[in-house]
């Protein structure tokens, strides 16, 4: 039997909505804020829950409270400049702590929170949709997006609570219904912006989802939630045949003219071969499509530096932010031997590594080249082997796809090694042979 969430979205998608329904449905809201302290910004926000009611019914709204002072223990509530009908940010004016903060800073935060792995790979995945649909707005590399409108402390703690809630219910597929467009104008930072705003228009789009207009010019789906329904949901239609077992009901801000409730319908599907035609696509694991970054190569060739220098220099530039660091062998003018440098990083590590080279080599230019580049999506695995834990990464194509390859981290098998007096290839296999035991199989999900 496989766990199924259907979202219904009869007034659109929000992430405080999804928080709301995941809550009403029965994730501890102190299991979350637990979770969410993982992230180190809990001293930004504040989680609360209420019951509230939407055209006479009941659900659940949650508020994330943006503490303005990081000592202080009053919240307020983030304010909207348009019906605040949702959790959108467009125009949220942020006061110190909360500065802006780009896609790999927010990766960063949930990279090192050792959150369930779940749950890291989902928020992960939504907030990479999300940087890829306001930088195709933009005309910038998702790296380069400024996280102060979609993506303040607001929305990472709605994605990755939504993301942590679905872990705590051990979701295993979902299905969206149609989104309703929504209309009318919002104000931003950019001025007025036409419902759905760009990014939510830009993500309609890329993933094909089905839409109609339900007649309220409100602002229904906002980018939040229009990025986890499109990077979790496999389809988008009407319910398909599963046994329901219980419902979530997440509320929006406001009264409209139906019912502001987002429904959460959690139910089990037979995976049994007979049954399994009936429902065929219904619990697949979400569809996302190959990551596509940009990265930037400097390179530059060297005849007059002792490699020993160039071993120093490796270290530095991995300290400065690169990714990669390697060189080659050539023969240069003149016959002297000769070494190329190159170093791949991304936009923000391009200043301080090219200080570096020029401090610590004897290069006199340095070659500036832009490239994209395809990357499988990577999650750290911890196992347990005879000597000790030792740190796996994991890599897929998307989330819940079969597994690329795995490959246990060096310091960790190194450290082991020599605390045991052992061969570091003993510990290295003993951690492959865990991760196989754990499931995590070449070519299974």
């Amino acid at each position: 039997m496989k766990t199924l969430a259907y979202l219904d979205c009869p007034t659109g998608i929000a992430g405080d909505m999804c928080l709301g329904a995941l809550v009403h449905a029965g994730v501890p809201l102190d299991y979350l804020k637990k979770q969410l302290a993982r992230l180190g910004i809990q001293n930004e926000f504040h989680l609360r829950a209420e019951s509230v009611q939407r055209n006479h019914q009941i659900a659940t709204k949650v508020y994330v409270d943006l503490l303005r002072d990081p000592q202080a223990h009053s919240p307020h509530s983030h304010e909207h400049s348009h019906s605040d009908d949702h959790d959108h940010s467009h125009n949220r004016s942020l006061t110190p702590p909360f500065a802006s903060r780009r896609l790999p800073d927010i990766e960063a935060l949930i990279q090192q929170a050792n959150l369930p792995a779940n749950a890291t790979a989902w928020s992960l995945a939504i907030f990479r949709r999300l940087a890829e649909a306001e930088a195709a707005v933009h005309g910038i590399p998702p790296e380069q997006v400024h996280f102060h409108e979609v993506g303040a402390v607001d929305a990472i703690v709605d994605i990755v609570g939504t993301c942590l809630g679905f872990d705590w219910l051990k979701v295993d597929g979902w299905v969206c219904s149609p989104l309703p467009t929504g209309g009318g104008m919002v104000r931003c930072d950019h001025g007025l912006l036409p419902v759905p705003v760009p990014a939510v228009l830009n993500m309609m789009a890329s993933g094909q989802i089905p839409v109609y207009s339900n007649g309220i010019d409100r602002e229904l789906v906002t980018p939040t939630g229009c990025a986890i329904a499109l990077t979790l949901a496999e389809s988008f239609g009407p319910p398909p045949r599963f046994t329901l077992q219980k419902i979530g009901l997440g509320a929006g801000g406001r009264d409209l003219a139906v019912p502001n409730i987002l429904r959460l319908w959690i139910g089990t599907v037979d995976q049994s071969p007979s049954a399994k035609s009936a429902i065929s696509g219904a619990i697949a694991q979400p569809h996302i499509p190959p990551t596509t970054e940009t990265i930037t190569e400097l390179q530059t060739q060297l005849d007059d530096v002792s490699p020993q220098a160039i071993g120093y220099v490796f270290e530095q530039l991995f300290a400065a932010g690169a990714v990669d660091v390697f060189t080659q062998a050539v023969a240069m003018k003149k016959n002297r031997l000769g070494t190329v440098l190159t170093v791949l990083c991304p936009e923000s590590a391009i200043a301080p590594c090219e200080a570096l080279l020029f401090r610590e080599t004897t290069t006199l230019g340095i070659r500036r080249t832009e490239q994209t580049r395809s990357v499988l999506m990577r999650e750290m695995v911890t196992v347990s082997t005879a000597y000790g834990d030792i740190a796996v990464k994991v890599a897929r194509s998307h989330v819940g796809a079969p597994v690329l390859n795995m490959q246990p981290e060096y310091e960790d098998c190194a450290k082991v090694a020599r605390s045991h007096s052992i061969p570091w290839l003993q510990v290295h296999q003993a951690a492959i042979a865990a991760a196989i035991e754990s499931g995590l199989n070449l070519g299974e999900t």
